[in-house]
């Protein structure tokens, strides 16, 4: 089941979301919010899903990186993103440790901030202490691209939109990005950006 994916403005996305007991993860209910929010994260596309995504203010992300989405980059990105395949699995209760805080900047979207994207800084490397689907504990370690993945879903959750970390001078529609950005790296669009300031100096 396809779920609607509620956009910026929704109160749910601005709410902070409430931890699930063990008890409730394996509950009917919640097993099937998480196979209709793993539908709705594929049909999107998308490599990431919370539950305040889809109207649910619970502590709950999906997350899934394919390598069939990371073929689609242009060449040299998903090294310099530091890009791998992520198997699908179940975040609840996520809580975060920085495990390497060099900040690490690249463009970034949101499928509910449909149409947009901006460059926001993230932690190179985090340690994530969370339960699995089956109420167990886990404990995450991941860095690049996964540590980004997860600290955007884990934002959800805390009521955040990567447009509050942005940096506000990066924010445009896709359909400029895809036309101008798309097939360079980010640091060409933050040099173009200090080459412009200088010449306005």
């Amino acid at each position: 089941m396809v779920l609607k994916i509620r956009q910026t403005g929704d109160l749910v996305l601005r709410l902070p979301a409430r931890p699930l007991s063990p008890e409730e993860i394996v509950s009917e209910p919640v097993q099937g919010l998480i196979a209709a929010m793993m539908e709705t994260m594929r049909d999107a596309p998308g490599v990431g899903l919370a539950a305040p995504q889809v109207g649910y203010g619970l502590r709950l992300a999906v997350i899934e990186d394919t390598a069939d989405y990371i073929a689609r980059l242009p060449p040299g990105q998903a090294a310099e993103r530091r890009r791998t395949p992520v198997p699908f699995h179940v975040i609840v209760n996520p809580e975060v440790t920085v495990e390497n805080s060099d900040q690490v900047q690249f463009f970034e979207g949101c499928l509910s901030v449909a149409g947009f994207t901006a460059i926001v800084p993230r932690a190179l490397a985090v340690r994530i202490d969370c339960l699995n689907e089956r109420g167990e504990p886990v404990s995450i370690r991941a860095e690049g691209w996964y540590a980004r993945i997860l600290q955007h879903e884990i934002d959800h959750l805390n009521s955040h939109l990567y447009i509050d970390r942005m940096d506000p001078r990066s924010f445009m529609t896709l359909d400029a990005f895809n036309r101008y950005w798309r097939d360079l790296p980010t640091a060409a669009f933050l040099e173009a950006l200090e080459e412009g300031q200088e010449g306005n100096g």
